[in-house]
């Protein structure tokens, strides 16, 4: 129910991954609304539609769902989850709810106070995690440490880095640039014993100097929105430049594999969304825009994220660094 085209597109995104990957979808909301965007699909082969009345619109509050709104399609997708009835959910709808619903409803892993949404974007290199973008538009230096630790064993195992460069997103590379939050959170990183390569400015994101990049929700948020935008009419541009003679259209035929190439790797909808890292079992947030192609590779991203335990293998690698870290402030003291 939740998302600018919904529940249209997230229907038709949901038949469209039950098609092509080995994956069962629980379509959560208004019975007889999905019932009926379901019409006479040609197959409802691992569908499944649970009843939610409620839905959590975007001006509405992000603790709807726990407060006023507990029959609402978030709400009970978060339920599910818990309940082990899913092992993991997509929304396209408020982020805020999402958030707090995934937080307070299926909980946190051990050691992490605060959940951070990780986008995984393109770059010179190949592609690298940014974290957060949207999920706490407010941050803690110590959150930041959090988001850094998890965003680190994330590319580890999805992008398979086995020391990733882990930077600080801020206005300039000397440790004294910044405001306070950056100045303070450069402290705690240099401690963390993780490959901390120092401030990060903006065009390391996608120069490939860094593979994991850390910065508050706010930052992140706008950071991700500019870059897709700046992608979409970089295409728009070019589309209008090919155009504009016979022989720059010959041209633009013969690469034409070469552009859809580059559109893959810089289109939003070929990733879907963002996984809420920090959560138990899976949640995946996506655009508000997302068409039914971003859906069914939202429900991809989600599929791959249970089917490898990421929140669970998360768990125990930040297990195993508290417990290092404890051993060596013992010895320290001994």
């Amino acid at each position: 129910m939740g998302g600018d085209h919904a529940p249209a597109e997230i229907v038709k995104g949901a038949l469209l991954a039950v098609e092509e990957f080995p994956v069962e979808v629980v379509l959560v909301g208004q019975e007889e609304v999905v019932h009926k965007e379901l019409g006479n699909a040609k197959s409802l082969r691992n569908i499944e539609v649970v009843d939610a009345r409620e839905v959590v619109e975007m001006d509405d509050t992000a603790l709807a769902p726990l407060r006023r709104k507990r029959n609402s399609s978030i709400r009970v997708c978060a339920n599910l989850v818990a309940e082990g009835r899913a092992d993991a959910f997509v929304s396209a709808g408020n982020t805020g709810a999402t958030w707090t619903s995934a937080r307070a409803v299926m909980g946190m892993i051990e050691g992490v106070d605060r959940p951070a949404l990780a986008a995984i974007l393109p770059n010179a290199k190949d592609h690298m995690v940014l974290l957060d973008v949207g999920a706490n538009v407010e941050a803690k230096p110590n959150h930041l440490r959090e988001f850094a630790v998890m965003g680190h064993f994330y590319a580890q195992m999805v992008l398979g880095i086995e020391a990733p460069r882990v930077g600080l997103l801020s206005i300039g590379e000397e440790e004294g640039k910044g405001n306070e939050l950056t100045k303070e959170t450069f402290r705690v990183l240099k401690e963390t014993g993780l490959n901390f390569i120092g401030n990060a400015e903006g065009r390391d994101i996608f120069n490939g100097n860094a593979d994991v990049v850390v910065c508050d929700g706010f930052t992140g948020n706008v950071v991700l929105k500019a870059s897709e935008a700046l992608g979409e009419m970089v295409f728009k541009l070019v589309r209008e430049e090919v155009g504009r003679s016979t022989i720059r259209k010959i041209g633009g035929l013969l690469a034409k594999g070469a552009f859809v190439d580059l559109k893959k790797r810089v289109d939003y909808s070929e990733s879907g969304g963002a996984p809420l890292l920090g959560v138990k079992g899976g949640c995946i947030v996506c655009h508000g825009r997302s068409s039914a192609k971003a859906i069914k590779n939202a429900i991809r991203m989600a599929r791959n994220f249970a089917f490898n335990r990421i929140d669970e293998k998360i768990q125990g690698k930040i297990g195993d660094l508290h417990t290092r870290e404890h051993d060596s402030s013992v010895l320290a003291t001994q």
